[in-house]
């Protein structure tokens, strides 16, 4: 019986030890990018939509989204503005869960005072709540890259996004953070 507590407790200090070691892969990569360019592809409500997003920390985001009403979102840190050929919304980022996802040093906050969850030893998920959103981040377990993350908002909208084709540090247009004009 000792044996088997041995082994038990050797095995949880393994274990512990390894997603302690993942867990700062995640954070040194995360501190170390300025920005990302990726293609996703989100759910929003059972809604499947796609496209190519850039990310510039902070809170600066545009995504082309692959659909005949030419749907971009943009922010340029404080506002944050959905427009296709037909609406135009604008909304103060505050507001909205991106306010969070897009917000580097808050992210590495979270993180550093959360315990991950390892996901069939591909992905490292961290969950937390802010602004009553409720907001779940993933991480890839090799490549410590953010994969995706998934958002239940003050309306009870479900959103979950999931990157891929993921580059970091590429030489951006800082115009295309620039609100584009109403209709």
């Amino acid at each position: 019986m000792k044996k088997i507590l041995t082994v038990i407790l050797l095995f949880t200090l393994i274990t512990s030890k390894s997603t302690a070691a993942v867990k700062e892969k995640i954070i040194k990569n995360l501190e170390n990018i300025n920005n990302l360019s990726f293609k996703f592809e989100q759910n929003i409500n059972g809604k499947i939509e796609n496209g190519d997003c850039v990310i510039e920390y902070p809170k600066k985001i545009f995504c082309n989204y692959d659909l005949e009403n030419e749907k971009i979102l943009v922010s340029n840190g404080q506002s944050l503005v959905i427009k296709t050929l037909s609406s135009y919304y604008i909304y103060p980022i505050e507001k909205t869960p991106l306010n969070s996802i897009l917000d580097k040093k808050f992210l590495l906050e979270k993180i550093i005072n959360s315990d991950e969850r390892i996901i069939d030893e591909k992905f490292v998920n961290f969950n937390f709540s802010q602004d009553e959103n409720k907001i779940n981040v993933f991480f890839d377990k090799k490549t410590f890259n953010l994969i995706g993350w998934q958002t239940l908002d003050i309306y009870q909208n479900l959103s979950i996004t999931y990157l891929n084709s993921i580059r970091k540090n590429k030489k951006l247009n800082k115009d295309q953070f620039k609100l584009p004009l109403q209709n």
